[in-house]
């Protein structure tokens, strides 16, 4: 391995820390309807665990509800049981057909809560940069003590490694200061 590919490696799970970072986010609730509020929610079903989105549709009719169409009517007793373990506070109601969860308004309290959320996300999302920066320095020095690199080599691929986590905080930044700002407006 080269260090052009360590820290590309590197560069690929920087991409894929703030892709999740940026699911949490969405599966946060800030008072509006996001399908992504219970697609994730896990149905148990004929035995086996499943998403939410595989068994049934689900829509967001107005900025305050979802509504939840499963292809199997049998399973709406089971999709409200998956929406209430996931602990966010939803509480659904279903008329036979569909499964409705409305959306409630969030208290100023809620909201620091969240807030605090957002941040504790955050941090997760920055320690694990710093876990692929700690990896590809590994492979660097790895290089160097078996004689593939010289260490101008070193010096150079650990400053351009340095500024690919320094981008990738700044966008971890940018997105958690957005949903920070969202979560806060009333």
């Amino acid at each position: 391995m080269t260090t052009d590919e360590a820290i590309s490696n590197a560069v690929k799970e920087f991409e894929k820390v703030i892709a999740h970072l940026k699911e949490e986010f969405s599966r946060l609730q800030i008072g509006r309807a996001s399908p992504g509020l219970v697609e994730g929610a896990n149905v148990e079903m004929y035995g086996v665990t499943q998403p939410l989105k595989n068994i049934a549709n689900v829509s967001i009719p107005d900025a305050r509800s979802i509504l939840i169409q499963p292809w199997d009517k049998s399973a709406i007793v089971h999709i409200e049981k998956a929406i209430i373990s996931m602990g966010t506070g939803l509480n659904p109601t279903s008329d036979g057909i569909c499964v409705r969860v409305p959306i409630p308004p969030l208290t100023e309290e809620r909201r620091v809560d969240l807030t605090k959320h957002v941040k504790r996300l955050a941090e997760d999302a920055r320690i694990s940069v710093r876990t692929a920066r700690q990896d590809a320095l590994g492979t660097f020095k790895k290089l160097k003590t078996d004689d593939e690199i010289t260490e101008d080599d070193l010096f150079s691929a650990d400053k351009t490694l340095q500024v690919k986590v320094d981008e990738a905080n700044a966008k971890i930044d940018e997105v958690t200061v957005a949903k920070e700002k969202d979560v806060m407006t009333v």
